[in-house]
């Protein structure tokens, strides 16, 4: 199974490659994709992108997980996170939002296993 081509991203909006809805943050992975909600994990900008909301697409079998920081790079990834990911496996890269979904884009198109994470305002 190949994970699914962002197909277009702007602020606040982010269109995945075979699905009807409009992310405003989203989470991706081979076969599949859905909202990424803050709420779930009590997520905030600070202390930033928690192993909770990277759980489920962790489970999904990725070898590498790109995270998009949000446009103005206002999500912060705290080194628990990727430490979380290196116990596990797993690659991970950190980019603004623009950059990130391009090297997502970029692996999943060469076959890679990749999994991300997409913060698609500040």
């Amino acid at each position: 199974m190949s994970s699914p081509e962002i197909a277009s991203l702007s602020w606040g909006h982010m269109k995945v490659k075979g699905c009807s809805t409009t992310y405003k943050d989203c989470k991706v992975w081979p076969g599949g994709s859905r909202t990424w909600d803050w709420r779930e994990t009590g997520t905030n900008h600070s202390p930033g992108v928690q192993p909770a909301d990277l759980e489920e697409v962790v489970k999904k079998g990725v070898k590498t997980l790109v995270i998009g920081r949000g446009m103005s790079e206002a999500l912060q990834v705290p080194p628990s996170t990727l430490d979380y990911l290196k116990k596990n496996g797993i690659d991970v890269v950190v980019l603004q939002t623009e950059k990130a979904v391009a090297e997502y884009n970029a692996l999943a198109a060469r076959g890679v296993k990749v999994g991300g994470v997409f913060h698609s305002t500040c």
